[in-house]
């Protein structure tokens, strides 16, 4: 089992920043690829970026592409997402997560492990 605590999120005006933490307990968090999701209302649960578990190989949805980095730090269990120039679309509930394995996936069917969860509203 994996343990996910996501934090950081909170209300930004349009053009601000964000960084949110994952904070991952339980088996080693080395062992796995990880990735963060986001959900609006109303809507289905979508990829927003992944990173393999050494952080080599990073892979970002086309919508953040540019704007936002995911970052990993092995040594203290955390995995990171830094948003910048954000805008009222990226409102949603973001979920870090847990893969199968070491790689970056995409798909919502290839993690195991999720967390809770934390808001995000961009105001316009």
């Amino acid at each position: 089992q994996v343990q996910l605590v996501e934090s950081g999120g909170g209300l930004v005006q349009a053009g601000g920043s964000l960084r949110l933490s994952c904070a991952a307990s339980g088996r080693i968090f080395s062992n796995y690829g990880m990735g963060w999701f986001r959900q609006a209302p109303g809507k289905e649960r979508e990829f927003v970026a992944s990173i393999t578990w050494n952080g080599a190989i990073t892979r970002y949805a086309d919508s953040v592409k540019g704007r936002f980095t995911i970052s990993r730090d092995n040594a203290n269990n955390t995995l990171y997402l830094q948003m910048n120039s954000l805008k009222p679309e990226d409102t949603a509930v973001y979920h870090c997560a847990a893969a199968s394995n070491l790689n970056a996936y995409t798909r919502f069917s290839d993690y195991h492990y999720w967390g809770q969860g934390t808001q995000v509203t961009v105001s316009s």
